[in-house]
């Protein structure tokens, strides 16, 4: 499955016969093929890896043996970890070469495309940097310029920014969150090695995240804005009345931080030198960082959030709305009272499952749903909240449903509905 998913190509495994079958275009098929051997040679010693292994889809490390250990992990569990996450194979291996010329290095090979390999790349050098202080900087320069402008649009590459040992702490983030919310947020790859700070990705991507960074520094000196704001298209503004900032941020930030994970935004309340802001009993502006879909379920989990505690901020005179807009836009259902407690469910679960099967954002806004997404996303969830609603009047008979591309129709023996279903539906549940 991993080979399968590195080099984009189909693989069947024949186990009477014990053949691979391997699908896909000449280079998928080459690079699974490759990918195969190595996993293979893996179990009984060094993996080879000649010169000409590199179709476009190597990185090669050298590893200081004193780390190599680390690197490794209990059972090959921290690089098992690292090639999941960045969907990369790994392997420790013998170039040729003379391969005993250098015993103080072991060469570290990564297979993937220029992202996942990045990634992965940098996660080990920043766990090599804790064990061998100072290796980064011999090979600063070959780690920079790696890579640069081989993406699609060619802008691809990496800069950097050193910090102060209290900076670095900031930067992080308690169990890195903050970098990970920054990574998310600008879409570039964001890892510290040591003291600094690498970001990699096109031209735009990083640019967004030394932005998020300056401005996140910013806010330890002070109240930060930022100027034209209007004219950017990763952010969104959301105008929070000065009673709600506080049940908005949470006690140490906490509610507004859950936002920021779950979305995989970066907020903040912005305000001008000088402004008062809330404490001035204004309404503030909450800005949100991201991508279009993830800025809009952060935002309307604000509305939300909001709304509970000052019913009528953004729903009053709000009326349904359906758009016929094929990309990503926004839908809205008005509900009567006794149906809004019924399509929310226990702690939520009822919304949560809707939004799960219909694969857009749904959120509930006082008594307003929003659903946000493709048409067809939209679509899909303005049905299903249909549906679960007329279940209350009585059976509910979906005529479309053997040519639907969303529903699977099954035949339950009337014997069995009762033990399917469950006490009041909780097997299906």
């Amino acid at each position: 499955e991993k080979i399968s998913r590195v080099a984009e190509a189909e693989i069947e495994l024949f186990e009477r016969d014990l053949i691979l079958e391997i699908r896909g275009s000449k280079l998928q098929r080459r690079r699974a093929k490759k990918y195969a051997e190595g996993v293979m040679a893996q179990r009984t010693g060094p993996v080879f890896i000649s010169s000409d292994s590199d179709d476009g889809d190597m990185t090669m490390l050298q590893i200081p043996q004193e780390a190599v250990g680390f690197v490794t992990g209990r059972a090959g569990n921290f690089l098992r970890s690292i090639e999941e996450q960045w969907c990369t194979l790994m392997f420790f291996c013998d170039a040729g070469g003379g391969s005993n010329r250098n015993k103080d290095y072991e060469k570290l090979a990564i297979f993937g495309d220029i992202r996942g390999r990045r990634g992965a790349e940098l996660l080990v050098l920043s766990a090599v940097e804790t064990k061998v202080p100072g290796f980064y900087d011999k090979i600063r320069d070959e780690v920079i310029g790696r890579d640069k402008g081989k993406d699609a649009d060619g802008t691809w590459g990496t800069d950097t920014m050193t910090f102060q040992d209290d900076e670095l702490s900031y930067a992080l983030g308690k169990q890195g969150g903050t970098r990970k919310k920054l990574e998310r947020s600008s879409g570039a790859i964001v890892q510290y090695v040591g003291h600094n700070a690498l970001f990699s990705g096109t031209r735009a991507e990083r640019k967004r995240a030394r932005e998020y960074m300056k401005w996140l520094f910013e806010q330890l000196e002070g109240p930060v804005y930022v100027d034209g704001w209007e004219d950017r298209d990763d952010c969104t503004v959301v105008e929070v009345p000065a009673d709600c900032i506080g049940y908005i941020t949470g006690a140490r930030r906490a509610a507004l931080g859950s936002i920021e994970e779950e979305w995989g935004v970066l907020a903040f309340f912005m305000n001008r030198k000088g402004d008062g802001g809330g404490r001035s009993g204004r309404a503030e502006q909450l800005i949100i960082f991201g991508n279009r879909r993830a800025r809009r379920g952060a935002e309307l989990k604000i509305m939300s959030s909001v709304e509970t505690k000052s019913p009528g901020c953004f729903t009053r005179g709000v009326r349904e709305k359906t758009s016929s807009e094929k990309g990503f836009d926004t839908d809205r259902m008005v509900f009567k009272d006794d149906e809004l407690s019924y399509a929310l469910g226990k702690e939520g679960s009822t919304r949560k499952k809707l939004e799960g099967a219909a694969g857009a954002i749904l959120q509930y806004v006082g008594h307003v749903a929003f659903m946000a997404g493709t048409l067809k996303e939209r679509v899909r969830a303005k049905e299903y909240i249909q549906w679960l609603l007329a279940q209350r009047r009585g059976s509910v008979t979906i005529r479309d449903a053997s040519s639907r591309d969303d529903a699977t129709e099954m035949h339950i023996p009337e014997n069995c509905k009762g033990w399917v279903t469950g006490n009041r539906g909780s097997e299906l549940r």
